[in-house]
């Protein structure tokens, strides 16, 4: 994600602000590729994008409900 998103400070506690609709956009792309999860905006929350912490959470449920 460092490459796709080199502005965005991903160690951030408040990675939801840093992001722009181009950044979430590119997260959610990046995740559903790598990991084989479906991601929708409906995912997209201040508490799934808190961090990179809650991402890997986000993407644990998703695997789980495959």
């Amino acid at each position: 994600m460092e490459e796709a998103l080199p502005l965005v400070d991903l160690d951030s506690n408040f990675l939801f602000a840093e992001l722009d609709s181009l950044g979430i956009t590119t997260i959610l792309m990046l995740l559903s590729e790598e990991y084989g999860v479906s991601l929708e905006y409906t995912d997209v929350t201040p508490k799934n994008f808190k961090n990179l912490d809650s991402l890997v959470a986000l993407v644990e449920r998703k695997r789980a409900e495959k």
